[in-house]
């Protein structure tokens, strides 16, 4: 597979998507399970990205506090990226990406989601050799074909994308167990270092993780693309995963009915009318609803109070010389 830093290709090349671009990239992505895609955006909407990305970083999601969320040690998630800055929508519906997906999914495929997540430093193994799992295995046995659309948002050098080439498609996703790995053909593994900017799409059947060591932060962005009418494992149903995509109004101007289609306008499959989270929240949860509680009803005793001192004050009579 060619090298990341060796394909980008002129900013303007995203203006269009040429058939021979998308065949011969296809092709790549059917051989390989993997395919590193020229550049699709400008360096102004990358830019837009990034600073609207970072702005989500500041803070933990809580209250009226908007932010990431927290779920594990080593990552911070950003949910619903489609809402952000329009260049995380016109990526998501990029022509050329349309073109290899239609090649790759055929006709029936939508964005079902769009997030994304900056990992933290860490020697830990914590996001081992997998396939993503999605579907219920229970009921199909078809290997269904999901693609991802990858873009790193700061330059990766260290923890990059692994993947074995050409292992997609032949068995179902799962996490693997050590006697599988110990047969994994090293000799195909590829790992995707690049420039914030670069972006690949790979088959999630493929036996990929996450490099390590993690030795600075890196931010990514991830879109998941398949058919919204196959069953989803019941783990995504539970927690509402694959949930119709929260857009902004303000990035939709221009939609061609093919993009609409990709975004899943008017499809309910997945939709859950007021879904509510099964589990009950944490103490930690609780202790800071508590603490909120408290915390307001000081601000309006001190309101009060500083009202009170104020008429006081306005009563007393001048001081006579």
């Amino acid at each position: 597979m060619r090298n990341l830093r060796e394909i980008n290709l002129p900013t303007n090349f995203s203006s269009k998507a040429r058939p021979a671009d998308a065949n011969r990239l296809a092709t790549e992505l059917e051989q390989n399970g993997v395919v590193a895609l020229p550049s699709l955006l400008t360096d102004e909407q990358l830019r837009g990205m990034q600073h609207a990305f970072a702005a989500k970083l500041k803070r933990l999601r809580w209250n009226q506090f908007d932010g990431y969320q927290r779920t594990e040690p080593y990552r911070l998630m950003v949910e619903d990226v489609l809402l952000l800055d329009q260049g995380f929508v016109d990526l998501a519906i990029h022509p050329l990406v349309q073109e290899i997906l239609s090649r790759y999914l055929g006709a029936n495929y939508e964005l079902t989601e769009a997030k994304g997540w900056k990992s933290l430093p860490t020697k830990k193994d914590f996001h081992g050799w997998h396939g993503d799992m999605w579907y219920d295995q229970n009921v199909e046995t078809q290997i269904h074909r999901e693609i991802k659309l990858a873009m790193y948002l700061t330059d990766v050098r260290s923890g990059a994308f692994n993947v074995i080439k050409g292992t997609h498609q032949q068995q179902h996703p799962h996490n693997l167990k050590r006697a599988e790995i110990k047969d994994l053909p090293m000799d195909r593994r590829i790992e995707l270092k690049g420039p914030a900017g670069t972006a690949f799409l790979f088959d999630t059947t493929v036996i990929h993780r996450q490099g390590v060591p993690m030795l600075e932060p890196r931010q990514a962005i991830f879109y998941a693309y398949h058919d919204p009418r196959v069953r989803i494992q019941d783990e995504d149903v539970y927690y509402n995963r694959y949930h119709p995509l929260l857009l902004n109004a303000a990035f939709l101007g221009g939609l061609s009915p093919e993009d609409q289609r990709v975004l899943g306008f008017g499809n309910k499959t997945n939709f859950q009318p007021a879904f509510t989270r099964h589990e009950d929240p944490p103490f930690i949860y609780r202790a800071y609803c508590a603490s909120l509680g408290i915390s307001l009803r000081w601000e309006q005793f001190c309101e009060r109070m500083t009202a009170r001192w104020r008429r006081i004050l306005g009563k007393q009579p001048a001081n006579r010389y």
